[in-house]
């Protein structure tokens, strides 16, 4: 389906995006058919990854989001911009074959400050998987240890960038959870099958699964979202371009589904919703333009001094409105917004939508 059009009310690309996003409308998908719809979920913060995906699946509790990665139908690891993501495993090496070069190259100047060698890297590699292979997944600190004993020093961020190379490379993955840590897996134990795809195939795939899952999106938003030059970005989405919408706003070019743009004609769900959404969350990180969900003046309210640390987001009708917090614990645990305008506070529908959300959250959290 080629289709192009206009978009005249840019309120309607955040509602559009909470469709996509499974964020509003109907689903029903698992926690890993979930993840699989997102194309990737950011998971620096890992209790912020759990609520990402348990707001996304109805009736999840965390111990279901927990216990898809302890079995290995979501996993965790760096597919892209060195950050770390939740995703499918089947999807993870052709992801990884896309980005990894690139990143390689720009940290390239990091690795010569921290003397890390490509012998190092496969020294590190060896003394890594003879240790897995023999005593199963260790954790990061038992993983440096061995590092450390076999003469490849851990200090300065020697040891999380030797970590991060062997990630990228697909010889190590992140595995099951031991507490609030993850163990560290041998790749091809903990994901025993990988899809295949060429390079053109695997670009093309990105982008329309990022489009269905993020649309209304540019082609500038996921060229920086998986960080791919966008001179290819651009050739891919001609060979994707009868599977999308093209809107123009503004006079940009924006992508999305078909059914998502439906929506459109049929009503476009969320005018009357409320989300608390985690830090780190793909509906203010998946684009490289945030301004039409966020507005610019309040960005340091969402990342306080630009410090990259994003704080957890009220989003009403597809636009950030607050940021919230958890006061207390157990059953007295209480959801507290502070709103970025107090002068113009939601209205009782809104009020109730974020009543419900808490509750929601709170649920979530003892399942």
């Amino acid at each position: 389906m080629a289709a192009s059009g206009s978009l005249r009310d840019g309120r309607m690309i955040g509602r559009l995006r909470l469709a996509s996003q499974r964020l509003a409308g109907d689903s029903d998908a698992s926690v890993p058919e979930l993840v699989r719809w997102m194309t990737a979920l950011q998971a620096q913060d890992l209790q912020a990854a759990l609520w990402a995906v348990g707001a996304r699946v109805p009736g999840a509790g965390i111990s279901d989001v927990r216990a898809a990665i302890d079995a290995g139908t979501v996993v965790r690891s760096w597919p892209m911009r060195g950050t770390l993501h939740l995703v499918a495993p089947e999807d993870l090496r052709w992801m990884l074959d896309l980005t990894a070069e690139r990143l390689t190259q720009s940290i390239a100047a990091r690795h010569r400050q921290l003397e890390i060698t490509w012998t190092d890297v496969e020294k590190a590699r060896d003394l890594a998987l003879d240790r897995i292979l023999a005593d199963g997944p260790l954790s990061r600190p038992a993983l440096f240890k061995v590092f450390d004993d076999g003469g490849q020093p851990t200090q300065g961020q020697r040891g999380i960038h030797l970590l991060g190379s062997l990630c990228r490379h697909g010889w190590l993955v992140l595995g099951p959870l031991a507490g609030n840590q993850q163990l560290i897996a041998a790749f091809d134990e903990w994901i025993p099958s990988s899809r295949v795809l060429q390079r053109e195939e695997a670009m093309a795939e990105f982008l329309l699964r990022y489009v269905r899952s993020h649309g209304p999106a540019t082609l500038r938003d996921f060229a920086w979202w998986t960080q791919l030059p966008l001179t290819d970005v651009r050739r891919a989405v001609e060979v994707v371009r009868n599977e999308l919408v093209e809107l123009e706003f503004q006079g940009a070019s924006y992508w999305l589904s078909p059914e998502a743009a439906v929506l459109l004609e049929s009503g476009v769900p969320g005018a009357r919703s409320v989300h608390l959404l985690p830090g780190f969350d793909e509906f203010v990180l998946g684009y490289t333009d945030r301004s039409l969900v966020l507005a610019p003046e309040h960005s340091d309210l969402i990342v306080p001094g630009g410090n990259g640390v994003f704080k957890k987001t009220v989003v009403a009708a597809g636009k950030v409105v607050g940021t919230w917090a958890l006061k207390g614990t157990g059953p007295r645990a209480a959801v507290v917004p502070e709103l970025f305008d107090e002068a113009r506070p939601l209205g009782p529908a809104a009020q109730a939508a974020l009543a419900k959300a808490g509750r929601r959250y709170t649920a979530f959290l003892a399942a």
